[in-house]
C-alpha cells in the first residue's frame, strides 16, 4: 500500500531522488480488515434474509390459513393451497377482456380478504395484480406476503414499499418529509389500482419503476384520473372513494365499502361462503402461467437453488462430521441428477407444435416435414436437440394464498 503522507517526508524540498515508502506489512493489515468487513456484511445480509423470513412466517401464521411450513439446513419450504386459475397479470397479458361483473366478484373477494387483514392489524403493502391468483372456479385469492407488516395499538409504517405503480402518495410523503407515516389506507389506495387496471387495461396513473419520488407527489397533486365513459356510474364512484390522495377521505374497511351503491345489492355472506358465481372462469385445460417467468424468477432468487450444489460442497469442507458428509453428498448426487435431466421448456415452440397438430389433416408426416419452416429463424438445429417437455402441463404454486372463507 503506498502512503502518501509518508511519501511527502520522506521526498522533502532537497530530496527528490528518495524512493516512496511503501508499508507491506500495514498493506497486508488492511486487506485482512476489508476481508472481515466482508464477512460482516455476509452475516448481515444472512441476518437479514433469516429477519425476512421470520416476518413472512410469522404473518402467515397469525392468520387463519392452513399451511404446512417445513425446512432443511438452507431452505424454508410452504406448502399451501393450489390455485390453477392462473394470476390477474397472466390474463391481462393474455388480452382477456374483463367485464364489470367479473370484476366486482374480485372486488368484493378482496374487500374481505383485506378487512380480514386489518382485523390481524397487518398491512399487505403489495396489492397488485400479479398477487391476485383465482382457483378454478375463477374466484380471487390474495397472496406474497413478503413484504407485509405488523403494527397494532396506533402505530404507523414508514418504510418506502411496495410496487410504484401501486404505492399510496402518503407512503411517498412520509418517505421525503418523515411525516406521521401510513396504515391500512394504503392496501384501499393499491386495490382502487387494481381494479381499475384489470378493467382497463392500464393503470390510472403513468408510474414506473424510474419515475423519483418528487415526481410522484407532484403527479399525484397535478393529475387527475381519467375514468371511462362505459362504466357505471356507481362504480365510477367507489373508485374515487379507493383512489382518493388524502387517505382520511379514503374508503378503508368493509363497513365504508358497504355504504357504496355500487355494492348495495351485494350479499356478503355469500361472497365469504364462495358463493357468487364468477364472471370469469379459466379453461381448466390450459396452463395458466408462463413457464420462462417462473424460472427467471428462481434465477433471481439471493440464495437460488441451482447453487446449491456449490454451497453445499462448501459446507461439507467446514464440517468433519461424517454422516452430514453422506447427507450432502446424496443431496449432491440428486441436483446432479436434476441437471441432467432438465428439459428446456420453449413455450412458442410449444405453442407451434399444438396448432400443427390441430390442424385438419395433420398427422406425423407432416410434422416431420416441417424441417423447413420460415419461423424457425435460420434452421432446426435447437429444435432436433430440445426434447418434448413432459411436465408442459403442470403449474406450481409456492406462496401463501388467503381469502376468506378458504381455510
Amino acid at each position: 500500500m503506498f502512503h502518501w503522507g509518508k511519501w511527502k517526508k520522506r521526498m522533502g524540498a532537497n530530496s527528490s531522488s528518495k524512493r516512496p515508502v511503501f508499508d507491506d506489512k500495514e498493506d497486508e493489515r488492511e486487506r485482512e480488515r476489508e476481508r472481515e468487513r466482508e464477512r460482516e456484511r455476509e452475516r448481515e445480509r444472512e441476518r437479514e434474509r433469516e429477519r425476512e423470513r421470520e416476518r413472512e412466517t410469522g404473518t402467515v401464521e397469525s392468520i387463519n390459513h392452513t399451511s404446512l411450513i417445513c425446512r432443511d439446513e438452507e431452505d424454508m419450504f410452504m406448502v399451501v393451497d393450489l390455485l390453477l386459475g392462473g394470476d390477474l397479470r397472466y390474463h391481462l397479458q393474455q388480452n382477456v377482456q374483463f367485464t364489470e361483473e367479473a370484476v366486482k366478484v374480485y372486488l368484493c373477494e378482496m374487500t374481505l380478504a383485506l378487512d380480514y387483514l386489518q382485523s390481524q392489524h397487518i398491512i399487505h403493502r403489495d396489492i397488485k395484480p400479479d398477487n391476485i391468483l383465482l382457483d378454478e372456479q375463477g374466484h380471487a385469492h390474495l397472496t406474497d406476503f413478503n413484504i407485509a407488516t405488523i403494527i397494532k395499538d396506533g402505530e404507523r409504517a414508514t418504510a418506502l414499499a411496495g410496487t410504484k405503480p401501486y404505492m399510496a402518495p402518503e407512503i411517498f410523503q412520509s418517505f421525503v418529509s418523515g411525516g406521521s407515516g401510513y396504515a391500512f389506507q394504503v392496501d384501499w389506495w393499491s386495490l382502487g389500482v387494481t381494479i381499475f387496471e384489470v378493467l382497463r387495461g392500464w393503470r390510472p396513473y403513468d408510474i414506473h419503476s424510474s419515475n423519483s419520488v418528487e415526481s410522484l407527489l407532484q403527479l399525484f397533486s397535478t393529475v387527475s384520473v381519467q375514468y371511462s365513459s362505459a362504466w357505471h356510474k356507481d362504480l365510477v364512484s367507489l373508485l374515487r372513494k379507493l383512489l382518493t390522495v388524502n387517505p382520511e377521505h379514503r374508503f378503508c374497511g368493509l363497513a365504508q365499502m358497504q355504504t357504496a351503491l355500487y355494492l348495495s345489492d351485494v350479499n356478503w355472506d355469500d361472497v365469504y361462503e364462495k358463493k357468487l358465481e364468477p364472471g370469469f372462469v379459466p379453461n381448466k385445460g390450459r396452463l395458466h402461467c408462463d413457464p420462462t417467468f417462473e424460472l427467471e424468477e428462481m434465477i433471481l432468487e439471493s440464495r437460488p437453488l441451482h447453487k446449491k450444489k456449490k454451497r453445499l460442497a462448501k459446507n461439507r469442507s467446514r464440517d468433519n462430521s461424517k454422516d452430514s458428509q453422506s447427507e450432502n453428498e446424496y443431496l449432491q448426487e440428486c441436483l446432479e441428477v436434476v441437471q441432467q435431466e432438465f428439459m428446456i421448456f420453449n413455450r412458442e415452440k410449444f405453442k407451434r407444435r399444438q396448432e400443427e397438430e390441430s390442424v385438419p389433416g395433420g398427422d406425423g408426416e407432416g410434422a416431420e416435414a416441417d424441417d423447413g419452416d420460415p419461423d424457425a429463424e435460420g434452421g432446426t438445429e435447437d429444435e432436433e436437440t430440445e426434447p418434448e417437455p413432459e411436465t408442459s402441463k403442470r403449474s406450481m404454486c409456492g406462496s401463501v394464498c388467503l381469502s376468506p372463507g378458504s381455510s
